[in-house]
């Protein structure tokens, strides 16, 4: 078996905590509105914003024998780059401020696991960030293009207000494919359950934030 392969089935229980999330159940079963959309769209902001410094980061700290792997990194940074201007810009095709929620404080679940992010990196080890990888990028591929789809159907909500959700259902395809290649280059035993674990982490942390949306919005329709 793979490592890639080894990752997907010692995370699949922490998988299923984040997929099982009410917020998300409700998308699929119809059951949401434009303030649950717009309440997504603001907490993704708060954390996307962070992919770029958090990946510097990783390149910063791996060793001069994981040059294979900061090469990737400036890979993913340059992937990666604006990426949190295309949410704002949906926020504000679904009637909401972008201003203001470029302003206004993440949800206290988005803070964690940003904080988790940067502590793990900085404490632990830069191996840490690939956990939040297979997180984001599996989680996009699984979702993305469904969700919008779905909302957009049961919204009536304009092409332009699902910029970032569907870009990242096609674009993520590949991604997951280049991190597959990468994963599958991780050969000690080490430095792959440091991934593992970091993966049921942030499942777990990620997992938390769409639980917090049902319960908190905080944007404001533009005047």
């Amino acid at each position: 078996m793979t490592f890639y392969n080894q990752l997907i089935n010692e995370t699949n229980e922490s998988r299923m905590y984040l997929l099982s999330a009410p917020i998300i159940e409700r998308c699929f079963n119809g059951d949401f509105s434009i303030d649950d959309y717009a309440a997504f769209l603001h907490q993704a902001y708060h954390h996307v914003k962070h992919t770029t410094p958090l990946l510097m980061a990783v390149g910063s700290r791996l060793n001069e024998d994981k040059e294979w792997l900061r090469e990737a990194v400036a890979e993913y940074i340059e992937e990666e780059l604006g990426h949190q201007e295309w949410i704002l810009n949906d926020i504000q095709a679904c009637g909401f401020n972008k201003e203001l929620a470029r302003k206004a404080e993440p949800n206290f679940e988005t803070e964690l696991m940003v904080s988790y992010a940067y502590d793990s990196i900085n404490r632990v080890s830069p191996l840490c960030f690939f956990g939040l990888v297979h997180v984001l990028e599996g989680t996009s591929v699984a979702i993305a293009d469904n969700a919008a789809s779905k909302v957009q159907n049961e919204l009536g909500l304009p092409n332009n207000a699902f910029s970032y959700l569907r870009s990242h259902g096609a674009i993520d395809i590949e991604h997951i494919k280049f991190f597959e290649r990468l994963m599958n280059k991780i050969t000690c035993g080490k430095e792959q359950a440091l991934i593992i674990s970091s993966a049921n982490k942030f499942y777990r942390l990620y997992g938390n934030i769409f639980r917090g949306l049902s319960t908190q919005h905080g944007l404001t329709k533009a005047a």
